[in-house]
């Protein structure tokens, strides 16, 4: 049974969950006079790996993938597995199983003495009726694993174990209740033994299944499923062509990300700059990325080698014609955009797709001097391309199906969710966030400090605050992104002499190691406090501070200051129809932006009203 499958039946059959114990078909699976046992081959595991675990005994094929993934819908695990699992394996591993939410292969789990044998495929079942009438013989010893305390560590290190992961949670995940209600059940099963555990557990699940958190968990977790069923296109019927070779126009830090993306999944590449120069200076960040990964140890040296074989320079457009994608990923120009795109429809095949990594032009701008309109498709990466999981997908009126097919299935092989958006200024994402930024320069001019408020936001849960996230951008695009938007929405911009004052001043952002933080050589970021003259200089500009001082406001003004406005352009992307589903800007949100997931719950319903 699949992850999607589980939480399908977990959706209708939830009280099952957390029946007590003595109402638990898994407890009468336990107690039942005949020898219990189950044999699994490759699965996920939500309801089956709690079954596994009530059995007296688990025979495995091999890499069967076993986990506890419950945590990342949030709730936590049900059907006695807080108690079994710890006693099993043992506390330490069964705490970073849980709330990490990390499988293991059957391998190590016949190591943990959670398999017992592991076999062939075919000899599976034979395996496991001659395990189960050993047992029933005496052969084997019958072992209920809620009753086991062999694995459990002494009573004083089991709290202590507990204690630092409760530490560790409040840490890392300070927003989120599940996990500590996921020790909360465990910390009872070691004091008070496992049938109070597996009490205290239904306890706690019954409270974490209804939370906000697990709502809006579920909720991204059916979103980020739910890609690839559009409206419109999936009842065609269209195949997907086969994409062998892509080119990519542009070897910056985006489109050299997009190149690695590719070649990671197996693709042939041609690499296309202006001049050799350009083209070394993309291939050797190219190069950086997989040794990144080499002496991370998620490659070997002889896969870094071949993948790197799969990219090609070219400075010119001499072998276009052998290729069946290319992704312009130059800077954010439209007249240099125009030109490139007049230049691949004479040299590449009539059947060619044609897409921009653009993240705010209108794609029919960008088009404008082709007559190619049908294969022009927009593929927004998000930057690190080879990192960040979303493909923005971005349609135009003309752009065909086939095309949009083609470039969704590339999206998935290339291991991101792609997701299907209509062309206007920032598309989704972006102009979902544009306020997120512009409310935050607004605040600063009111007198807020620019530090309270990244660490509220991020506090709040997202990834970095907007002053933050503009110098990981970078001042010059934010300029120009932010010119765009103050065309195209004039009537709800915030236009601040911020920003252009530190372009000014060359501060840049991590480009340069300066921007309103100041970065070492590991890019580790501390507040700058000579950029004070800067701020207060903008503020006095803008001249919106009450009576002259600072606005007085509190933490959740801020986040309502911020997050609002992001709500409200949310709600005009949906009722423009940019997005087809709502569900589709909840996981771009997600998975562009780092919105923390476990936050939905509270928008859902504003945006339902709009859906």
């Amino acid at each position: 049974m699949d992850c999607e499958m589980s939480t399908r039946v977990f959706r209708h059959l939830g009280p099952l969950f957390f029946f007590p114990p003595e109402r638990s078909i898994f407890h009468h699976v336990l107690v039942f006079p005949s020898t219990t046992k189950i044999e699994f081959g490759s699965l996920q595991v939500l309801i089956c790996f709690s079954c596994l675990k009530s059995c007296h005994a688990r025979i495995a094929t091999p890499k069967a993938q076993l986990g506890l993934p419950e945590l990342q819908l949030g709730i936590i695990p049900g059907f006695g597995g807080t108690q079994r699992l710890p006693r099993l394996v043992g506390l330490t591993k069964a705490i970073e199983m849980m709330l990490l939410s990390k499988p293991i292969a059957s391998e190590e789990g016949k190591q943990l003495g959670l398999v017992d044998e592991i076999v062939a495929p075919n000899d599976l079942l034979t395996a496991a009726r001659q395990w189960a009438l050993d047992i029933v013989s005496g052969k084997k010893p019958r072992l209920s694993s809620l009753q086991r305390t062999d694995k459990l560590e002494s009573l004083g290190e089991a709290r202590e174990i507990i204690k630092f992961a409760r530490a560790q949670v409040k840490r890392t995940a300070p927003n989120l209740t599940h996990p500590l209600l996921c020790l909360d059940a465990i910390e009872e099963g070691v004091v008070s033994g496992g049938y109070a555990g597996a009490l205290k557990e239904a306890e706690v699940f019954a409270a974490a299944v209804v939370s906000d958190n697990a709502k809006g968990l579920v909720n991204v977790f059916f979103a980020q499923r739910a890609t690839t069923k559009v409206p419109g296109i999936a009842e065609l019927g269209l195949k997907p062509r086969k994409i062998q070779k892509v080119a990519v126009v542009g070897g910056g830090l985006m489109g050299s990300g997009i190149v690695t993306a590719l070649i990671l999944s197996g693709y042939s590449v041609l690499l296309k700059e202006i001049n050799d120069k350009f083209l070394q200076t993309g291939l050797g960040r190219v190069k950086a990325n997989l040794q990144s990964r080499v002496k991370k140890g998620k490659m070997s040296q002889e896969k870094f080698e071949k993948t790197m074989s799969l990219v090609t320079g070219a400075l010119t457009y001499d072998d276009f014609k052998s290729v069946d994608l290319v992704i312009e990923a130059v800077i954010e120009n439209i007249e240099l955009k125009q030109s490139i795109f007049s230049d691949l429809e004479k040299n590449c095949r009539t059947d060619c797709i044609l897409s921009t990594n653009t993240s705010t032009i209108d794609l029919n701008l960008v088009g404008a001097k082709t007559r190619s309109q049908d294969r022009i498709i927009g593929a927004h990466f998000f930057s690190p391309a080879h990192i960040m999981p979303l493909l923005e997908i971005v349609r135009t009126d003309k752009t065909s199906p086939q095309v949009i097919v083609d470039l969704m299935a590339l999206g998935k092989a290339i291991k991101k969710t792609p997701v299907l958006v209509g062309n206007c200024t920032g598309f989704a994402v972006n102009r979902v966030f544009f306020p997120y930024t512009m409310a935050a320069l607004m605040l600063s001019d009111l007198g807020v400090d620019i530090y309270r408020i990244d660490n509220v936001i991020k506090s709040w849960g997202m990834p970095m605050g907007p002053f933050r996230l503009t110098d990981l951008v970078g001042f010059g695009v934010g300029v120009a992104v932010g010119a765009q938007f103050v065309n195209s929405f004039p009537d709800r911009v915030y236009i601040t002499h911020l920003i252009p004052n530190m372009l000014e001043a060359q501060r840049l952002g991590e480009q340069n190691g300066k921007g309103f933080y100041l970065y070492d050589e590991k890019r580790k970021a501390r507040p700058a406090p000579e950029i004070k003259d800067i701020v207060k200089q903008s503020q006095a500009d803008a001249g919106i501070m009450p009576n002259g001082k600072p606005l007085a406001v509190t933490d959740q003004d801020i986040v309502e200051m911020i997050m609002f406005p992001v709500v409200n352009e949310a709600c005009r992307v949906l009722a423009e129809k940019i997005v087809v589903q709502a569900s589709d800007l909840d996981i771009a949100s997600v998975l562009g932006m780092g919105f923390p997931p476990y936050r939905y719950e509270k928008f859902l319903v504003i945006l339902s009203l709009i859906s």
